[in-house]
């Protein structure tokens, strides 16, 4: 029996999945949460081999939860299902930690397919991102400059885009106000931009936010 745990702030989306997953006889829902604190708290208590988690959730987001995972070293294979676009996020969540990447608005049968693909130990990749992370690896002269970022610094990107102040990110980062500072100003290096108001206008054409 493979046993899932679902990560996404929205109740409805959440029952959703657990419809769908549970039409599998080789499924078995242990836990859900709605932020990463209920998440840790599932993990401690429930069994778990994959976690479905989204991206966009209040507090720390899905990329975060995922550098968390890996800092713990979890055992836990993480598959992203999200509504972003699979062009800007999703060869970044493999490469952040996730052993698969899969949309919402996916087949059904496509995200059961997902989650045994995991369990077996395999990365699940539809044929478009698998061509993107051939293309990333081939041509990497043509990515975008975000994608130079480190985890912390596209998350501190991220945050400022969101309106976020320093002391709030250095806050959910659970860091110190002058390493964020630190993170702004390698991103602004990095992205040769002067100001926050530089990295939301980037941050927004590059459909980050």
């Amino acid at each position: 029996m493979i046993r899932v745990v679902l990560c996404d702030d929205h109740a409805v989306v959440r029952r959703g999945i657990r419809d769908t997953l549970t039409e599998a006889s080789d499924i078995n829902i242990t836990g859900e949460a709605g932020s990463y604190p209920e998440l840790r708290e599932v993990l401690r208590n429930v069994a778990c081999d994959v976690l479905l988690l989204d991206l966009n959730m209040p507090g720390r987001n899905g990329l975060e939860v995922l550098a968390s995972l890996r800092e713990t070293e979890s055992t836990v294979k993480v598959l992203v299902v999200s509504m972003n676009p699979e062009d800007q996020y999703a060869v970044r969540c493999l490469r952040a930690g996730a052993q698969g990447y899969a949309s919402k608005a996916a087949d059904p049968v496509a995200l059961i397919e997902a989650v045994r693909t995991l369990a077996q130990g395999r990365k699940y990749l539809t044929a478009e991102v698998a061509q993107m992370l051939a293309e990333s690896v081939s041509q990497p002269e043509n990515e975008a400059p975000h994608t130079a970022l480190s985890e912390r610094e596209l998350q501190t990107l991220l945050k400022i885009a969101s309106g976020k102040r320093l002391s709030e990110i250095a806050e959910e980062l659970m860091l110190s106000p002058k390493t964020v500072s630190v993170y702004r100003a390698r991103v602004l290096e990095k992205l040769k931009l002067s100001n926050n108001a530089e990295l939301t206008v980037y941050a927004i054409r590059n459909q980050l936010v």
